[in-house]
């Protein structure tokens, strides 16, 4: 770290008044050659971002370089017809959000030679067909990011803070690598600039996100009216699929274990299940059967039956359903950050809510003796030696001036501890760990209004220590007791390969982000799982097309990797199998109408005797049959369209679902519905003056119209 710098975070940070002011200081300071680091997600600053973009802009001199991931865009919507909805919509979700410059001159193609933006992370499928930002792709697992920005030549990092009402300040949404790249870029020694930008409207969260003023150059404040947060927006329904697959998933997850998940329809339909699970449990378990679960491998693995001992979140991503989980009382498994302490509790040889003098002699007996300070303070933290007592020199003083030896082992010393330290229950136990999180508004406003010691459940960290065992194994792997990670993959070959984030063609739609890390980091941990979730088929351009396929020349994790595999028709257990095993499993939970032709294909390559039969059981598995099985669900309350709440008003959700209806009719479904009377009653009358389709002109604006007033809700 070179002396400049050490001087500036030795001193409170200079505020700032305004983003041009904040430019000009780092121009000065650094020069013309500028390489910022932004977060993932949430954590930009975007009128920040601007500010140095248009000086790019103006002053070709100046180079640019922004190294970043998942650049939260503003959606738009082509199709004129879903646009009569969904543009207002957006207008109305996104009025004070506003996509940085860059991305938006990116998408057209007309960033200038000056500026250069390289992503580790596309939002799914915005990327595709561009050929800059393919060029400039950058393919890191997320744990890697800090140290492949770093050696790119970073030297401006920048992010959102929150404030606290008494002042303190938090990374809040993005802890997740901005510490580790302040850790590289002041070991380099090397000048750099870090600036924070306070924004009212993020949550404040704990743990490694509390952060000083003194750990930034510059700080300035954000105007939330004119850039507010991005939201997700909440507009699309659960398929049916996805529900299935959800269902299935959240059998796979044990009572008192550890669960990752991320973002998508599956993930909330994963979450709506396990509160089935917990709430509802004859139904969910009626449900599991209908869909034909294998009671013996969800027993084996996972658990049917209500939670018990709940959940601990050890998630990169803190997705919206995580809160839902905490409200519901299923995340509700404290850990705490001492490993002996959290293998005792493990064991049943630690009780959090009643600490007794044996625990001090199950420290011992699993390595733990002579005590050093950091380890007494963890341990006072966490409420297992008392506020009164104190460390010394190798030695416990109690309140009244006694001591004795730190001798965890030593029996006087077990009896001073038990008598004058020891705690009566511990505290500050965490039920998430999570790197960063983006959801919807709604989200933000109940991480904001949450009670402090609610709050205090959920700590924000790394993703060194979300994404990987290294940092601290022994702690690492007692809190990670039976973890499910689980993530969703595009497709799966017939030897176990799952490609997650490229198409064959070599083009980019996402990144592997953190989901190399996990998959191998289930196969470190001795109770713990993979489970990639895929679809077993998509839409193609000629119709429907299997995503569990003969081969693929992309992927993400290796065959040697493999593990769980969940489609809607049911769970393929991979690991440790033959090629053989891996083939049939996979096809058993393929969709039906491409089974014959993946047999084939692995008779021909050998990897299935040429007199494989497929059992009858796995010969069923259509689209239909899971249509059917989650529509009567849905009919009953268990599977709700959008378990995790909408951001439809009433009206724009009757007309989101006669638009779907009158997409997936066919022609000849038209023409009879064309046919049909269509009285305008006061609530047609509201949907079409939503639509913009009251006073029609065209054929098609009054066709559009005649079917929109024949369907139902």
């Amino acid at each position: 770290m070179d002396g400049q710098h050490e001087q500036a975070t030795a001193r409170k940070a200079q505020w700032l008044h305004s983003e041009a002011e904040c430019v000009e200081q780092v121009r000065q300071r650094l020069g013309n050659i500028l390489t910022l680091a932004l977060p993932l997600g949430l954590g930009k600053p975007v009128a920040l971002v601007d500010a140095f973009y248009q000086q790019a802009c103006k002053h070709p001199e100046l180079s640019l370089t922004v190294m970043t991931a998942l650049t939260l865009e503003r959606p738009q919507e082509d199709d004129p017809v879903r646009g009569r909805l969904l543009t207002p919509v957006f207008e109305r979700l996104f009025r004070r959000y506003r996509e940085p410059l860059y991305t938006t001159a990116e998408r057209r193609g007309e960033l200038p030679p000056n500026v250069q933006v390289h992503e580790f992370y596309f939002k799914a499928g915005a990327r595709l067909g561009n050929p800059i930002a393919q060029q400039n792709y950058v393919s890191s697992n997320y744990t890697h990011a800090a140290r492949d920005i770093s050696e790119r030549g970073c030297n401006v990092v920048m992010q959102l803070l929150a404030r606290h009402a008494d002042g303190r300040l938090s990374m809040s949404c993005n802890p997740d690598t901005s510490n580790a790249l302040l850790e590289r870029l002041r070991a380099k020694a090397e000048p750099f600039v870090a600036i924070g930008v306070v924004h009212d409207e993020l949550p404040f969260m704990v743990g490694d996100a509390e952060v000083s003023e003194q750990h930034f150059d510059y700080l300035l404040n954000n105007d939330s009216q004119q850039h507010g947060l991005f939201a997700v927006p909440r507009l699309q329904p659960v398929p049916a699929a996805d529900y299935a697959i959800g269902l299935i998933a959240s059998s796979l997850v044990k009572d008192g274990g550890t669960l990752q998940l991320g973002i998508g329809s599956m993930g909330d339909a994963i979450v709506q299940s396990l509160m089935l699970r917990d709430q509802r449990n004859d139904s969910y378990q009626q449900l599991l059967k209908q869909l034909g679960v294998s009671a013996s491998l969800s027993d084996q693995v996972g658990g049917r039956l209500p939670f018990e001992h709940g959940l601990y979140g050890a998630t990169e991503m803190f997705v919206e359903g995580f809160l839902s989980l905490f409200d519901s009382d299923i995340l509700r498994r404290e850990v705490y950050d001492f490993w002996a302490l959290q293998q005792l509790i493990n064991e049943g040889r630690c009780q959090p809510d009643n600490l007794q003098a044996d625990c001090l002699t199950a420290m011992a007996d699993v390595g733990v003796r002579e005590l050093r300070g950091k380890d007494f303070e963890v341990l006072q933290y966490h409420g297992f030696f008392r506020d009164d007592c104190r460390y010394r020199e190798g030695r416990l003083i109690a309140a009244s001036g006694e001591s004795c030896a730190a001798n965890m082992a030593n029996p006087s010393s077990q009896q001073f501890i038990a008598e004058h330290c020891l705690g009566r229950a511990l505290r500050n136990g965490k039920v998430l760990h999570g790197g960063f999180f983006l959801g919807s508004e709604d989200f933000y406003a109940r991480l904001r209004a949450l009670p402090e010691e609610r709050r205090r459940q959920l700590a924000m960290c790394g993703v060194d220590k979300i994404n990987q065992l290294d940092l601290n194994p022994r702690l690492f792997r007692a809190q990670r007791r039976d973890a499910r990670f689980i993530n969703t993959g595009l497709n799966v070959s017939l030897n176990g390969a799952v490609a997650s984030d490229t198409l064959e063609s070599g083009q980019v739609i996402s990144g592997v982000g953190g989901q190399y890390n996990f998959v191998a980091m289930a196969h470190q941990l001795q109770t713990g799982r993979s489970v990639l979730m895929i679809r077993s088929h998509r839409r193609g351009a000629s119709g429907p097309e299997s995503n569990i396929v003969p081969h693929y020349g992309a992927c993400t994790i290796p065959r040697h990797l493999r593990d769980l595999i969940v489609t809607e028709y049911g769970v393929a257990d991979l690991r440790g199998k033959s090629d053989r095993e891996v083939a049939e499993a996979l096809i058993a939970i393929a969709d039906s109408r491409f089974q014959p032709e993946l047999i084939r294909y692995a008779q021909q390559a050998g990897k299935l005797p040429a007199d494989f039969v497929l059992p009858e059981s796995q010969r069923s598995n259509t689209p239909q049959r899971i249509q059917t099985i989650i529509a009567r669900a849905a009919a009953q309350g268990l599977c709700p369209p959008y378990p995790l709440g909408c951001d439809f008003s009433d009206v724009e959700l009757r007309a989101a679902k006669r638009l779907l209806k009158v997409k997936n009719m066919s022609a000849l479904q038209r023409c009879r519905t064309l046919l049909q009377s269509t009285p305008i009653d006061s609530a047609s009358d509201e949907l079409l003056e939503l639509l913009a389709l009251k006073q029609v002109s065209g054929l098609k604006q009054r066709l559009l119209r005649r079917l929109l007033l024949a369907v139902d809700d």
